[in-house]
């Protein structure tokens, strides 16, 4: 068995998850800047077994993707080419960071933590997953 991987894609900084490999539990992997993402995944997929991969879909409340989605969509075809094996997915990212936000400032964390946008990545990018895992089930 394998693991999801998860990407909540950004201009800046890239939030990354992980399940386990029962593929029940999300967890938030360390932030990584956007240019050094393929980078980190070569690394990260050299040493653990992932069978999948989901990129967050960024549109706004009347569907209308992101700018970023054209930056989004190099880097899957890149990461298709690098990772044939491994099967890219999509989600609707609507409301993740909000979310996150939320329950960062539920968990008790200072004002300055819950501020640290590496942090809003790190937990939009495990919704994502989770959300993805949720979709599966049903």
């Amino acid at each position: 068995m394998g693991q999801i991987l998860a990407i909540d894609y950004g201009k800046a900084r890239c939030g990354i998850a992980v399940t386990d490999d029962m593929k029940i539990i999300a967890s938030g992997l360390p932030t990584v800047e956007t240019k050094f993402l393929l980078e980190f995944l070569k690394k990260y997929l050299n040493e653990n077994k992932v069978e999948e991969m989901v990129v967050g879909l960024p549109v706004d409340l009347r569907g209308n993707l992101s700018d970023v989605e054209t930056d989004i969509l190099k880097f899957i075809e890149i990461f298709r080419k690098e990772f044939p094996d491994i099967e890219v997915h999509r989600l609707d990212e609507r409301f993740t960071s909000k979310m996150a936000s939320f329950f960062i400032s539920q968990s008790g964390k200072s004002k300055k933590k819950r501020q640290e946008k590496g942090l809003i990545d790190k937990v939009s990018a495990t919704i994502i997953l989770q959300n993805f895992l949720e979709q599966r089930t049903r």
